[in-house]
């Protein structure tokens, strides 16, 4: 399974920015898929997390009401709408995929990660 996160760059303070994880090599409804960040000098932090079917979803504290995932199992790609984005936001964001069922939070339950894509929050 390879993955492929796009759609960084940089953004203002308030900003919106969406960012997509391009799943190929396994049929993406086969697995759930989630989001983490990672700021210099810290921990890779869970972000969201969707189950195979886009039902159910779960999100960090952090980002709750403002970010939004999402997939398209048709496409094979799975979306992360960030809102309202803040310089706390700043950070490279990664996909992971699990063929676990449910919404996974921990970075463990990944098998297959992708390169990150930076997101820089700045004025």
């Amino acid at each position: 399974v390879q993955l492929q996160a796009s759609g960084g760059g940089l953004v203002q303070p308030g900003g919106s920015m969406r960012l997509s994880c391009s799943v190929s090599g396994s049929s993406l409804d086969a697995l759930a898929i989630g989001w983490f960040r990672q700021a210099p000098g810290k921990e890779r932090d869970f972000v969201a997390a969707v189950n195979w079917s886009g039902s159910n979803s779960n999100y960090a504290d952090s980002v709750k009401g403002r970010f939004t995932i999402s997939r398209d199992n048709t496409k094979n790609e799975v979306y992360l709408q960030m809102n309202s984005l803040q310089p706390e936001d700043t950070a490279v964001y990664y996909c992971g995929a699990t063929p676990l069922p449910g919404k996974r939070t921990f970075k463990y339950e990944y098998d297959f990660w992708g390169p990150g894509t930076q997101v820089t929050v700045s004025s």
